[in-house]
């Protein structure tokens, strides 16, 4: 199960680590599988990565590792709502927090 509301609840707080271990809960078993659902997952813990580095002073890093995010982004359909949601959710965060 991905937890998306404890994800998004963290990243609201300003929790980026405990945000990337939430969805990590799901995505680390299934790690080695490339269907989209486990890159889209993937792609929101770099996203929360991504927050976690700018927070500590990495800006370079962190628009590195959010590359990473948007490449797996793409891989979301027009039907997966939830992602869809998600991923406006994370973008608008991210143009006030990262870009």
């Amino acid at each position: 199960m991905i937890k998306v509301q404890e994800y998004k609840r963290l990243i609201l707080q300003e929790q980026f680590f405990k945000a990337h271990e939430v969805l990590e809960e799901f995505w680390f078993p299934r790690r080695k599988e490339k269907d989209d659902t486990t890159l889209i997952v993937k792609g929101f813990i770099n996203a929360a990565v991504a927050f976690e580095l700018k927070k500590r002073g990495r800006a370079k890093r962190a628009l590195e590792v959010w590359k990473t995010y948007e490449k797996f982004a793409k891989k979301i359909s027009k039907k997966e709502e939830e992602f869809i949601a998600l991923k406006a959710f994370i973008e608008s965060y991210a143009r006030n927090y990262l870009l």
